[in-house]
């Protein structure tokens, strides 16, 4: 099974706006499609309530050909056009397709953050982890959710593997970022969320990148689009992952990073695997 996931940071902007930045993720969506995945997860659609339109659907179609859709959008009460997520599934695939709510703090669970498809012998599920916001204000409501998240994904690994993936927006050790020295209170890098990423590796899962790749470093995810050199620099962070079930790893074949050329922000992740 070949997978990939990618925080997109605007779906209407890639397939619908003209913008620099727009031709550049839909550049991204091109060297995608080489890759003939069988499952995409897609992160920060920031769709409307109502998801996509038919514009939408028939762009991805186009840039996308044999793909099923599952989505889920921010709904009320939480803010409107925010977060998101959405699977492509090749049109062969017939999983069974829900739309968990955890448990989570304030509005979290209606911002459209988690769907799990399940198969015959496993789950495939994404994430779009809440940020801990810019002042650390969310610090706390973080914590409880990567509890609720770590609580479920256990529920899930008791019936059958897993496969999670997603923008878990933390950087997990400092050889996932370039400059851990001066993050120690920055979102993504705090203690607290560092902390709750081993605990969720602790109940059970590998992340499947550092499972192939051991220690190597420099090799990241995601580049502050606020800094124009983030990129050229490589000043980056690894905040994208693709976990798997303890007894799942040793099936990993590939578990790497998709060259996104000059578009700076997230990169999709690529993992190939055998179940």
């Amino acid at each position: 099974m070949k997978l990939i996931s990618w925080n997109i940071d605007s779906l209407n902007a890639a397939l619908t706006s003209d913008s620099n930045r727009a031709q550049l993720t839909r550049k991204v969506l091109d060297t995608i499609v080489e890759y003939d995945a069988d499952v995409i997860a897609i992160q920060e659609t920031k769709l409307s309530a109502k998801g996509p339109t038919q514009k939408h659907i028939d762009a991805l179609a186009e840039e996308l050909p044999g793909y099923e859709i599952a989505w889920r959008s921010s709904e009320e009460p939480a803010r409107k056009s925010y977060a998101g997520t959405m699977f492509l599934y090749k049109n062969n695939l017939q999983p069974t397709v829900t739309f968990p709510e955890i448990g989570a703090p304030e509005t979290m669970d209606k911002e459209g953050r988690i769907i799990t498809l399940e198969f015959e012998n496993c789950f495939v599920t994404q994430v779009y982890t809440p940020n801990a916001g810019g002042n650390l204000d969310r610090l706390e409501k973080r914590q409880v959710w990567d509890e609720k998240y770590r609580e479920y994904l256990t529920t899930l690994d008791k019936q059958k593997p897993i496969i999670a993936s997603g923008d878990y927006n933390v950087a997990h050790q400092e050889i996932d970022l370039a400059h851990p020295d001066r993050n120690h209170f920055s979102a993504g890098f705090t203690d607290e969320e560092r902390a709750g990423f081993t605990e969720l590796l602790n109940k059970g899962f590998s992340d499947t990148f550092r499972y192939l790749h051991g220690d190597v470093e420099g090799i990241y995810s995601w580049w502050g689009q606020r800094v124009k050199t983030s990129k050229i620099n490589n000043s980056g962070w690894r905040i994208d992952y693709f976990l798997v079930s303890d007894r799942l790893a040793d099936q990993v074949k590939t578990s790497k990073m998709i060259d996104s050329g000059k578009r700076q922000d997230h990169t999709p992740i690529f993992l190939e695997i055998n179940i």
